[in-house]
């Protein structure tokens, strides 16, 4: 069986909270194990490390304040997530970033949570699982501050353009690809990008629940996507690439273990 690691899952409050038994076993029956959930805020990523508990080396969680909350940042946070990061189930700072297209918070105070949180994982010698949309600029300005003290690096859910994707490549940037990349009317430049990705910097994703791919035949029921569907993804990508499905597969495995130093 090809071996997966879903590397980006939003778990906390949705349906797939109440049912992660199942959406795990779901998962592992088509080689997906284990997952990584995303701490989008301080209060979800200690939620999140709660399940960790409750399910050891099937799930490990990101710690960290999206762009959309980075107005809940304040002086007391590095801190909180200073202690967050410490425990042994959190393999990653995040996700941070900056996102211009919804601007839920004010952009000054986005950069101040990004910059904050890239000086924390310099400082724990973490990776960082990063957030990127309509900020590229300001975004490749900052990472370049701290890119040389960080271990590693990870823009999920890549979905930009050629020089996008040339310009993170050359900061040594890891991209994670979701099933944007399955969706015929959105998707069609990052299909066409995903082909010139070096091998060693790719991953693959579903960012559960959203995104589920547009090209599975037969169309599940339900519209929330879910781990079990990564192989639909990752079978995708190589197809595009071109690539034989069981070596990307394990590619993609090893380059996510390798990231978040997964035994």
């Amino acid at each position: 069986m090809k071996r997966y690691i879903d590397i980006a899952v939003n778990i906390i409050g949705n349906s797939m909270e109440t049912r992660l038994e199942q959406v795990l076993a779901d998962a592992a029956s088509v080689g997906v194990s284990p997952i990584i959930n995303i701490g989008s805020s301080l209060a979800e990523s200690q939620a999140s490390l709660e399940l960790c508990q409750r399910f050891p080396k099937q799930m490990w969680t990101t710690a960290g304040t999206h762009p959309h909350h980075a107005s809940q940042w304040d002086q007391h946070s590095q801190e909180q997530l200073r202690q967050l990061c410490q425990q042994p189930w959190v393999v990653a700072v995040g996700e941070c970033g900056l996102d211009y297209n919804r601007d839920f918070s004010p952009r000054p105070m986005q950069r101040q949570a990004f910059s904050q949180q890239l000086a924390l994982a310099c400082e724990l010698g973490l990776p960082v699982l990063m957030h990127e949309r309509d900020a590229h600029d300001d975004f490749l300005a900052i990472l370049k501050e701290y890119r040389p003290q960080l271990s590693r690096a990870l823009l999920h859910c890549f979905t930009g353009t050629q020089a996008q994707m040339e310009a993170y490549i050359e900061q040594d940037l890891y991209l994670g690809i979701t099933g944007w990349v399955c969706d015929e009317r959105r998707g069609q430049e990052l299909a066409e990008v995903v082909k010139h990705i070096p091998a060693d910097r790719l991953l693959i994703e579903t960012d559960s629940p959203y995104l589920l791919p547009r090209s599975m035949r037969p169309k599940p029921k339900s519209s929330r996507n879910e781990p079990k569907y990564l192989p639909v993804i990752s079978d995708s990508i190589a197809s595009l690439r071109q690539q034989d499905s069981q070596e990307f597969a394990e590619q993609c495995y090893l380059n996510s273990q390798r990231f978040f130093k997964l035994d």
